[in-house]
């Protein structure tokens, strides 16, 4: 069993790994970030286009420009008319 004493050398051997490792990762980030970033640039162009291009291809009559209405919105609003009687009310100058 190895015993490691915590001295200055250690110490600084132990700064010395933390800075190397740190430069490393930084270099790599600098190399690789490009591609990483172009990666996730296509993925997401490709799902905007897809996004885009999902209307068309439900029904083919539909030509490029037409204004497609699929169907009338829920009105998921419901008035409550036991909540109280209505007001109008004048401003005073």
């Amino acid at each position: 069993m190895i015993i490691h004493e915590a001295g200055p050398i250690n110490m600084i051997k132990t700064l010395l790994i933390i800075v190397l490792i740190y430069y490393i990762a930084r270099f790599l980030m600098r190399l690789f970030a490009p591609f990483i970033l172009k990666k996730a640039v296509d993925k997401m162009q490709e799902k905007a286009a897809q996004q885009q291009g999902y209307s068309n291809q439900r029904d083919p009559n539909v030509k490029e420009g037409d204004t497609v209405i699929d169907s009338k919105p829920q009105n998921s609003k419901q008035s409550n008319n036991s909540v109280g009687e209505y007001v109008d009310f004048e401003e005073i100058d």
